[in-house]
């Protein structure tokens, strides 16, 4: 753990840079596409990290929160590489990982509810979140139809989707206040609905 951890926390500061880096540079053009990729790196290096400590800390909670946010930026670099929209074995078992630990989270929830534990709203919101991106980038690999828009909407979707979770281990970190649930659902509260616009002026552009 004490190995482990700072390079976890080194991890994730070095992803959110990134991450404010590729949001605010343009498509296509050198920082965003090296910010990208650094981000991607350092998401990798925070879930390989964050594996061991959660088994060795005996938390189910951790281990699936791990692999929920480290699919979002796998998925989010594999839709911004994948321009045929021809996915790999790898695609494929990803989105099922994504599904089954958003399963998981409801099950552990049920097991929160009983002990009182109010983190149970944290597993239920998530799970539905990493069920419905699961779901929604299996449906895209069947139909292959992440191409132009669409492919960089995923794109956008699962990059965003992961900055929230880098943003909410910094503040559930650093934020010592009941109810502690509060802190890691208010990232997804806020942004989601950025997410969702942008994903409209995507899908939708404007005429010239």
């Amino acid at each position: 753990m004490s190995v482990l951890l700072p390079i976890h926390i080194a991890a994730g500061s070095l992803a959110l840079l990134c991450a404010l880096v590729a949001i605010s540079t343009s498509k296509g053009k050198t920082w965003h596409i090296m910010s990208g990729r650094i981000y991607f790196w350092s998401m990798a290096v925070i879930f390989l990290t964050a594996l061991p400590m959660a088994i060795i800390q005996e938390t189910m909670f951790l281990f699936l929160v791990a692999i929920f946010s480290f699919y979002l930026a796998f998925a989010g670099m594999r839709f911004a590489r994948n321009r045929k929209a021809e996915p790999a074995v790898v695609d494929w078992i990803a989105a099922s990982l994504m599904i089954s630990a958003g399963l998981g989270m409801w099950i552990l929830s049920i097991v929160y509810i009983v002990r009182s534990d109010s983190q149970f709203i944290t597993l239920i919101l998530f799970g539905i979140i990493s069920i419905s991106l699961g779901v929604t980038d299996f449906k895209t690999h069947s139909n292959r139809t992440a191409r132009g828009q669409e492919r960089i909407a995923r794109h956008l979707t699962n990059m965003m989707a992961g900055t929230i979770a880098v943003i909410t281990a910094v503040l559930v970190t650093n934020m010592d206040t009941e109810p502690v649930w509060i802190w890691w659902i208010l990232p997804t509260f806020i942004i989601t609905p950025i997410i969702i616009l942008w994903n409209i002026k995507i899908r939708h552009p404007a005429s010239p």
